[in-house]
């Protein structure tokens, strides 16, 4: 047997059609559908002040989650069951890399904050400022 005939043994067996395509245009569509929403509600929280902050940070943190796996299922199609255990490691590698980043990233901002403008923490911005301009060496 060929390469091309396994192939399309492969396909037929899967229910993909020969032109490659893994999904159908429904699949798409409530993908879209479920992304416009779940965008649509934060927005609405916000721009109408519905909620508390207590409450409206939670919320959009939750709905952004819920948004996340939609995206992941509609429109990554990482949810094939052959190649599962691949798709969880790069997920999770993926979410181990964008921790690392947005932690280190407010991490040396905090500390470039605290650092370079000491006179910012006092009670009196323009004095402390007149300080730590005198105390600098020149």
């Amino acid at each position: 047997m060929s390469t091309a005939e396994a192939h399309t043994q492969h396909d037929g067996a899967n229910g993909h059609s020969a032109g490659g395509t893994h999904v159908d245009l429904r699949s798409y569509l409530t993908g879209f559908g479920l992304a416009v929403v779940l965008t649509a509600i934060p927005f609405y929280l916000v721009m109408t002040k519905a909620a508390s902050p207590s409450v409206l940070l939670p919320t959009i943190l939750l709905v952004g989650a819920v948004q996340m796996l939609v995206h992941i299922k509609y429109f990554l199609h990482l949810n094939d069951p052959e190649n599962g255990t691949w798709n969880m490691m790069a997920l999770l590698l993926t979410v181990i890399i964008v921790f690392i980043v947005l932690a280190g990233t407010l991490w040396v901002m905090l500390e470039l904050n605290h650092n370079m403008m000491p006179w910012m923490f006092s009670g009196d911005s323009h004095q402390g400022m007149q300080q730590s301009m005198e105390s600098m060496p020149m």
